[in-house]
């Protein structure tokens, strides 16, 4: 049984958020866009803070996004995530939709236009290491804590689930009427 749970990958937590029809040029879009790729979610987010391209605030909103994702995810998951160890594994650009525009001409004729709008999107990920740290640290605490810590985990969790939902606690008010 032990060698079971020794053996089993640990899975890295991947998010990703998407931004659509934002309005800029998706050539425009892909030079922010190609400076953080690889980089850590930190690293990345000062980079853009100090770009100085109109697009690079959409595009730090967007990793704020992903990185908030990463983090539902894990704790969707129970599992512990340190958000230091998150790097923008995946980022790219595609074209939306263009906005067909007429401009007035001379002598009563019209010119076409064509305003273009990108898809912008930007995964982040866990590094392995850290990935395999963290399920360590798991195994290892529930080991330590053993089935009834487990257990007493988890019946705090779904307590804290309902009192969520409806505002109460559980089983507070059973022996009022109305």
């Amino acid at each position: 049984m032990a060698t079971q749970a020794q053996t089993i990958e640990p899975r890295a937590i991947e998010a990703r958020a998407m931004a659509r029809h934002v309005r800029v040029s998706p050539q425009k879009a892909r030079l922010v866009v190609d400076l953080i790729r690889g980089q850590r979610a930190e690293d990345a987010r000062q980079t853009l803070r100090f770009t100085k391209k109109r697009i690079a605030r959409v595009v730090e909103k967007i990793l704020v996004s992903a990185v908030h994702n990463a983090e539902q995810m894990a704790e969707a998951a129970n599992e512990t995530l340190d958000t230091d160890q998150l790097f923008v594994s995946t980022c790219f650009v595609n074209e939306g939709s263009r906005w067909k525009r007429l401009r007035p001409a001379p002598m009563g004729r019209a010119f076409r236009y064509q305003k273009r709008t990108s898809h912008i999107v930007v995964c982040v990920s866990e590094h392995r290491e850290a990935a395999a740290v963290r399920a360590a640290s798991a195994a290892a605490e529930a080991a330590q804590k053993g089935i009834s810590g487990a257990m007493k985990k988890a019946r705090k969790r779904l307590a804290q689930g309902q009192k969520a939902r409806t505002g109460k606690a559980p089983g507070k008010n059973k022996g009022k009427k109305k």
